[in-house]
């Protein structure tokens, strides 16, 4: 993200395996260019949580602070690369399952490359969980995704997970191809974002995710981040 250049995002996502459902929404992100090269991060989600078989719980959700920082400038032949660590703050009950109940990490390291209408990007990481029944495990993810016209960016990616835990949704690995895109209501500044998977590989999982994005400042007909971000902090 640009320098003086903003984003917010009201969403709902859900991720579904054979343990539950875990939906956010609504949710809200904000995210600000405070210095060049540098972005800071924040999620506000409501929370659901439905066990197969087991409790149905509402409330608000685990908090979200990051700082995105890119460490080198895309060129001609070279991508941009960055990362993005943020903290998963303990602000839903870990008892109701809407949250995790202690602070943790995640640990992502990118890369962004554009060519004309397509765009790449992706990266891996490690999330760092001490909490009762977690553990930490290792993330991966790549997406590509083509402009296609003034109104549509439609994409697919692949991303993979080790297990969480047995307190977690993800009790073992899993690897989940997904597609989905944005469409431009206003340009400059207003779009939809869509997307919706399911595991290949591994534990049987389904993911989707619903989002309205507003963007303001230096640089205000910029796309969001995309699909994978929302996952991985890619």
């Amino acid at each position: 993200m640009d320098f003086k250049h903003y984003e917010a995002y009201l969403f709902s996502a859900s991720d579904t395996t054979s343990v539950g459902s875990f939906y956010f929404g609504p949710a809200f992100e904000f995210n600000w260019g405070a210095v060049p090269d540098v972005q800071l991060h924040l999620v506000i989600p409501a929370a659901t949580f439905v066990g197969t078989p087991g409790p149905r719980a509402f409330g608000i959700g685990d908090a979200e602070l990051g700082v995105k920082y890119r460490f080198v400038h895309e060129k001609k032949f070279r991508p941009e690369f960055g990362i993005f660590p943020f903290l998963e703050l303990p602000t839903g009950s870990a008892r109701a399952e809407l949250g995790n109940g202690r602070v943790w990490e995640r640990l992502p390291v990118w890369a962004q490359k554009s060519a004309g209408p397509w765009t790449t990007y992706g990266g891996a990481g490690e999330v760092l969980n001490s909490a009762p029944g977690m553990r930490n495990f290792a993330f991966a993810g790549w997406l590509v995704q083509r402009d296609i016209g003034k109104r549509w960016t439609l994409g697919t990616e692949i991303f993979y997970h080790q297990a969480e835990g047995a307190a977690a949704l993800s009790t073992s690995q899993s690897t989940l191809i997904d597609a989905g895109g944005y469409y431009y209501i206003r340009k400059p500044g207003f779009q939809v974002l869509f997307m919706a998977g399911h595991s290949v590989a591994g534990q049987a999982e389904t993911v989707a995710y619903l989002g309205l994005y507003w963007t303001w400042g230096k640089d205000s007909d910029a796309k969001s981040t995309g699909l994978m971000h929302q996952r991985a902090g890619l």
